[in-house]
């Protein structure tokens, strides 16, 4: 009884004890479940539910917005709501003439007839695409000297259009520098290059077809390059020639940026400025809209008239591309 009274304890003391551990153990057991479920509940939730991922893009989208409406949209709408006043630019007071200035630009013929002169820097453009059309399609086959080529022809788009004005005035002026030229071909002549509107349009045309063929060569050529080598080599194999290359692989490859092109030589035309500015200063018939606005804005101090002639330009060029987008859409080019 006495042991069994002694043992009984002890055995009761073991058992209290294997509970007490056991129940340590379960809750050491639970403890460290709850570590190893602990983290990796945390990792579960990833970045695409993080509210920070939805604020990341417009974070980024901020400075170029701020500066696209402080820059652009601002003085656009400013423009617009000068075009209904008659504001000379200077004095503070501006009174609402509603849609008389838009009245006087479409009924005065002189303010429109500036349009006409747009006619030789667009077919000057026409000529522009087809010589850069031309050189990239040549380049971007194996040639020798090709890159150095490839530099002539980018390199006047990289020289200011100011310093482009003034060598080319010193270069069609009296006794310049094409009237070197032409008397060591033995050409003699007496023509006033820049003295009458034909050949003074004329030139100042050729002179914007010298500066802007770069920019078309490399879009052209970009574009050309971006056609997979493999369509040529199976051509090649074909027997097709390099006439056949370019009407059936590189005119469809090239569409849309044909395309982008001629939107871009049409809204050039229309708002041609700085060459003619410099060169001639609108004088000989050589007056662009552009030129014009500028003129009536500050020489005539009539900005509110200058205002409502922009907007006019510019829902001119809206309506022509718009027209354009919608004649030639942009299809989508699978040569593979």
């Amino acid at each position: 009884m006495t042991q069994t009274t002694d043992t009984a304890p002890e055995g009761a003391t073991m058992t209290g004890r294997s509970g007490t551990d056991a129940t340590d153990e379960g809750s050491g057991g639970r403890r460290a479940a709850g570590r190893r479920h602990g983290p990796a509940a945390g990792r579960t939730r990833s970045w695409r539910d993080s509210p920070l991922r939805r604020i990341t893009p417009w974070l980024f989208l901020a400075a170029p917005l701020a500066l696209l409406i402080t820059f652009t949209c601002v003085p656009v709408a400013s423009m617009i709501s000068y075009s209904f006043t008659d504001w000379d630019g200077v004095s503070p007071d501006r009174e609402s003439v509603g849609f008389d200035n838009y009245v006087r630009i479409f009924t005065r013929p002189e303010l429109f007839r500036v349009f006409f002169v747009s006619g030789y820097y667009l077919a000057a453009s026409v000529v522009q695409i087809v010589v850069a059309l031309y050189f990239a399609v040549i380049l971007s086959f194996n040639l020798r000297f090709r890159n150095f080529f490839k530099g002539i022809l980018f390199f006047p788009y990289l020289i200011n259009g100011v310093a482009i004005g003034f060598v080319f005035l010193y270069f069609f002026q009296d006794g310049g520098t094409l009237d070197s030229v032409l008397s060591l071909l033995g050409v003699s002549t007496d023509h006033a290059w820049l003295g009458d509107p034909t050949s003074a349009n004329v030139s100042l045309a050729g002179v914007s077809v010298w500066r802007f063929t770069g920019l078309n060569f490399v879009l052209f050529l970009g574009a050309i390059q971006s056609v997979p080598g493999e369509l040529y080599e199976a051509a090649e194999l074909d027997g097709a020639g390099k006439w056949k290359q370019f009407r059936h692989i590189i005119a469809p490859s090239i569409k849309p940026v044909i395309s982008l092109s001629a939107i871009l030589a049409i809204s050039g035309s229309l708002s041609v400025f700085e060459i003619p500015y410099i060169m001639t200063g609108g004088a000989t018939g050589t007056q662009t809209f552009v030129i014009q606005t500028i003129k009536l804005a500050f020489q005539f101090n009539k900005t509110g008239l200058a205002s409502a002639a922009a907007v006019v330009l510019l829902l001119i060029i809206l309506l022509i591309t718009w027209i354009q987008r919608r004649l030639v859409p942009d299809d989508k080019v699978d040569l593979v």
